[in-house]
């Protein structure tokens, strides 16, 4: 009976060990090419200039077609636009204002066009980005790529406790351990991303701050779990 219950626990130790190279990869992925990726887009569009063609910006004059306004879950912000020479394009946007809501079927917009794509779309005074335009938030994307280190960290974790024959029992459990440190560790890159997006700091700022914050808060609350599960252990 307790070899097969090491063997089960060496088989969930391995299971989670294989599943938590799924969120190392996404991270790797992340810190490695999407965040550069998305950093120098967003300063290719900041430096590009307005030109006749090539990889600048354009400004074309476009007819409202069609709007989709749809809120909610599942929402759809999107409008239809043409060109008098037949030319159209279903332009996203992430949400449906300040612009979107306010257009018509008829309604003339300026639209500006960055290799191929529109950015912005205009109308008088209102300008609004839609959802291909590049923007200057690296530290969300940080904060995304950082979170999914530290859950292939915490799956590690659990997976060497399962190793060890750990697994399942105090403090090594998933109300326990798992779910705080799973709560705690979204809540802390979600807040430190958005802090450092509205002060205006770095995007490696994130990983800087968030990793050792839930660091110390993991190996606190392990060692708290422990003090709570010890006297039941001696028991």
């Amino acid at each position: 009976m307790t070899e097969s219950k090491s063997g089960s626990g060496r088989l969930v130790g391995v299971l989670l060990a294989v599943l938590s190279l799924i969120p190392a990869l996404v991270c790797g992925l992340l810190f490695t090419v999407g965040l550069p990726d998305g950093i120098r887009r967003y300063e290719d569009y900041a430096a590009a200039r307005p030109c006749p063609a090539g990889d600048c910006i354009r400004t074309l004059p476009l007819a409202v077609d069609h709007t989709v306004v749809k809120k909610g879950k599942g929402g759809k912000f999107e409008a239809t636009l043409s060109s008098p020479d037949a030319w159209t394009a279903v332009v996203r946007f992430g949400d449906p204002g300040p612009l979107l809501s306010r257009l018509e079927p008829g309604d003339q917009v300026s639209a500006t066009v960055w290799r191929g794509r529109i950015m912005t779309v205009a109308k008088e005074d209102i300008r609004q980005g839609t959802a291909d335009e590049p923007r200057d938030d690296a530290q969300i994307g940080a904060g995304l790529a950082t979170f999914t280190g530290l859950l292939a960290a915490l799956g590690l974790g659990f997976a060497a406790a399962w190793l060890a024959g750990a697994g399942g029992r105090g403090p090594w459990t998933w109300r326990a351990l798992g779910m705080p440190l799973l709560i705690g560790s979204a809540l802390a890159c979600l807040g430190v991303a958005v802090a450092a997006y509205l002060i205006g700091l770095p995007w490696w700022a994130v990983p800087v701050v968030a990793v050792p914050f839930v660091a110390y808060a993991a190996l606190r609350l392990h060692r708290y779990r422990l003090r709570r599960t010890a006297p039941q252990t001696a028991e």
